[in-house]
């Protein structure tokens, strides 16, 4: 029997042609495929006929598999000569768990490699026009983990946050937005920064909620933000706003030529 391996490959951000031609072509020489939620359905038709299709998504509170079950399946079927691909939205080391996947594989003596794919962050603020990083405005930015605002082990230190980066991507934090809002304001953000929710970015069903950070939490209630969604907080998000104003501009003059 020959060896088999695992492929840690990141989808990206929803868009199916926001793809790599290198993941492409793994998806294509998978034996079995282990995907996630937020990876686009469509993707899936790039794998051969009779490769093994393993649903692995993890909703807030509902779990198909446990993480521990995820890579036990990853190795049981790598050690009996499989190629298998594990196919994860966004990028698989941005809050994606494919570190402790790539380790679990290294612990087992399984070959492996890690393909990259564009984040859900990169994707989703340059789809709604909103750079992370802007002359004048942004030379920094941050992208934390919402899911655990102040509570764990190690909560986010947002005391640290605030004050040090200019932009601010938030994964996961619609459930905690309230809270996100609350410290950052605590540990001396200005209220009136921008911030603007991202859901479902890249994809058709786009939708890019824009306010300031001492009401966006109201605002997202109001609009019945829901995930999967990114925050971005800085004043980059003003300039979707210019952009969206001097698009209006040039539509205005073509239509009066």
């Amino acid at each position: 029997m020959s060896a088999g391996r695992v492929s840690i490959v990141g989808a990206g951000p929803g868009d199916p042609e926001l793809i790599t031609l290198k993941a492409v072509r793994r998806i294509g020489e998978g034996d079995v495929i282990l995907y996630d939620r937020l990876v686009n359905r469509e993707l899936l038709h790039y794998a051969k006929p009779e490769a093994i299709m393993i649903y692995c998504g993890k909703a807030p509170g509902k779990h198909t598999f446990s993480q521990e079950q995820i890579q036990s399946l990853m190795e049981q079927y790598a050690l009996s000569g499989k190629h298998v691909v594990r196919l994860k939205g966004g990028d698989p080391l941005i809050f994606g768990r494919g570190g402790e996947e790539a380790l679990a594989m290294a612990a087992a003596g399984i070959p492996y490699e890690i393909i990259p794919g564009i984040t859900s962050a990169l994707g989703a603020a340059s789809s709604g026009e909103i750079p992370l990083t802007h002359r004048g405005l942004s030379a920094s930015c941050a992208f934390v983990t919402g899911s655990r605002s102040v509570s764990g082990e190690h909560p986010v230190r947002w005391d640290l946050l605030a004050g040090a980066v200019d932009t601010l991507v938030i994964y996961m934090g619609i459930a905690e937005l309230s809270e996100i809002r609350s410290q950052l304001l605590k540990n001396g953000k200005a209220p009136g920064t921008p911030a603007a929710i991202i859901e479902r970015g890249t994809t058709d069903r786009q939708r890019i909620i824009t306010g300031t950070l001492d009401r966006i939490d109201k605002l997202a209630a109001a609009m019945q933000a829901e995930n999967p969604a990114l925050i971005v907080i800085g004043e980059v998000v003003n300039v979707r706003s210019e952009l969206l104003e001097l698009e209006a501009g040039m539509m205005d003059q073509t239509s009066s030529a």
